[in-house]
């Protein structure tokens, strides 16, 4: 019976790292759609969206029914709700994804211009942080987990420096309004994508040790990341 039972966890924890892989790579299409216009990528990430609803509303059913027929306990019954609260994360990952992909869609109508704010980077960074926390996830590693909610500065910082700027470019230049809202729209839905991957960095430091570390306050980064120059965490890559 417990054999069984912990096969039907690791369907769950499968399925979920399935959802998200889909997630991750619709930021990562959509990011290019920002970069090179291409409505192609567009489509794609809206039919992804359909595919991660359906894995959402699956996982959820799955979590439910362990709860109710197996009523476990501890650390089985943390992973269990934690996982619940990841899916939901993960699905609006993938809502962030058409977010950028519709203002991707607005920006087609005025011409490309050349702003101060660097989505890529924003991006890099954003999915760098929901890889961890999903390896965090994979791993039930408390103290890799740890580490996303130290990144999270980083994007903060980057989504400030951009917020100003585009505001500044709207004020000095009226006529690139529209490119810089859109923009602006973008660099806050990578702000919400790199405070999901802190939620799910969260609940697996819940699940492994059974602490609540919501409203986590991190050391101070160095100046460098608060003057809006944020570093590249090892190991990440530039998006696009």
């Amino acid at each position: 019976m417990r054999v069984r039972f912990h096969q039907s966890l690791g369907d769950l924890k499968e399925r979920i790292l399935v959802m998200a892989g889909m997630a991750e790579q619709s930021i990562e299409r959509a990011i290019e759609a920002y970069r090179t216009r291409d409505l192609a990528l567009c489509d794609l990430v809206e039919q992804s969206e359909l595919a991660i609803n359906r894995y959402e509303r699956e996982i959820d059913q799955m979590a439910l029914d362990l709860l109710a027929m197996e009523q476990p306990m501890a650390i089985d019954l943390r992973f269990i709700l934690s996982v619940i609260k990841i899916n939901a994360d993960v699905e609006r990952v993938g809502d962030s994804a058409v977010n950028i992909v519709e203002r991707v869609r607005e920006l087609q109508a005025f011409p490309t211009s050349e702003l101060p704010v660097d989505i890529p980077r924003m991006a890099a960074l954003a999915i760098d942080m929901v890889r961890r926390a999903l390896q965090s996830f994979v791993e039930g590693d408390a103290d890799a987990a740890e580490g996303v909610l130290r990144l999270d500065d980083a994007v903060d910082a980057l989504n400030a420096n951009a917020y100003f700027a585009l505001l500044r470019v709207m004020r000095e230049q009226p006529e690139w309004t529209p490119q810089a809202l859109n923009s602006l729209v973008i660099a806050r839905s990578l702000e919400r994508v790199a405070d999901h991957a802190t939620n799910i960095a969260e609940d697996v430091i819940f699940w492994i040790r059974g602490a609540d570390v919501r409203h986590y306050v991190p050391p101070v980064l160095p100046d460098r990341v608060s003057s809006g120059e944020a570093a590249l965490p090892d190991g990440a890559q530039p998006a696009g």
